[in-house]
């Protein structure tokens, strides 16, 4: 075989051995999270820091939104496992996904997968928020990432126990897809874990409600496919 035979050999081995996209489909076999953020919540929620209170899905947006759950049902890989956090506001999420034309499939609850706790802050209206912070707050969040609510988390926190899960569900579900509805936080912690960046980097990326994100852990590392993909857009 020629040099320029064996160079090329060699090129397609290490593009087969990195997996490389080179088109829409993605590969099977692969540990692929696909993380969608909940629903919007009701709209009095929104006016105050929520974190991981348990408040209602906003009851309009449903309905509204049926078409984005309908395009979901049919974007989701099929089959899959499915987790949710404790929160009411994924499991509604996910219920509406799975109604709209996804297969029934169980739902398994992760702790790791809930939202920042803001401990004694959460209730508090932005409007009264700057009483409270010790640290000016991140541009794109609603503290700054080493902030400390009393009784709460920072989310340099938050990315530690979103690292560990994402890390112990590879190991468990290993070639399998994975369906995680979660929280605007824990996506853009699973971000910053996946690219080896700093939380208050991560935190500049946009996770809008019922968007997807999907990474995948190869033998390589981590690999993003998608950020803020908003279904039926």
């Amino acid at each position: 075989m020629s040099n320029k035979g064996k160079t090329q050999e060699k090129l397609q081995g290490h593009s087969s051995q990195n997996y490389f996209l080179d088109g829409p489909n993605l590969l099977r076999g692969v540990t692929r999270f696909w993380l969608i953020r909940h629903a919007l919540v009701e709209e009095n929620a929104r006016l105050c820091l929520y974190g991981s209170m348990d408040v209602p899905l906003c009851p309009d947006s449903l309905i509204a939104q049926r078409p984005m759950y309908r395009a979901l049902a049919k974007r989701l890989p099929n089959p899959a496992q499915w987790f949710v956090s404790p929160l009411s506001r994924t499991r509604e999420t996910a219920r509406a996904i799975i109604d709209s034309g996804y297969s029934e499939t169980p739902l398994i609850e992760e702790t790791d997968l809930i939202e920042q706790n803001l401990g004694a802050w959460q209730g508090v209206r932005y409007t009264q928020l700057h009483s409270h912070l010790t640290l000016p707050p991140h541009p794109f969040w609603a503290v700054e990432e080493t902030e400390y609510p009393p009784d709460g988390e920072s989310m340099i926190h938050v990315c530690a126990r979103v690292g560990r899960l994402l890390n112990r569900l590879s190991r468990t579900y290993a070639g399998q897809d994975m369906v995680a509805i979660t929280h605007g936080g824990v996506i853009r912690a699973a971000l910053a874990h996946a690219l080896h960046i700093h939380i208050g980097t991560a935190l500049h990326f946009s996770v809008q409600n019922l968007s997807l994100t999907i990474l995948e852990h190869l033998p390589a590392g981590w690999r993003v496919v998608t950020v803020n993909e908003l279904p039926g857009i």
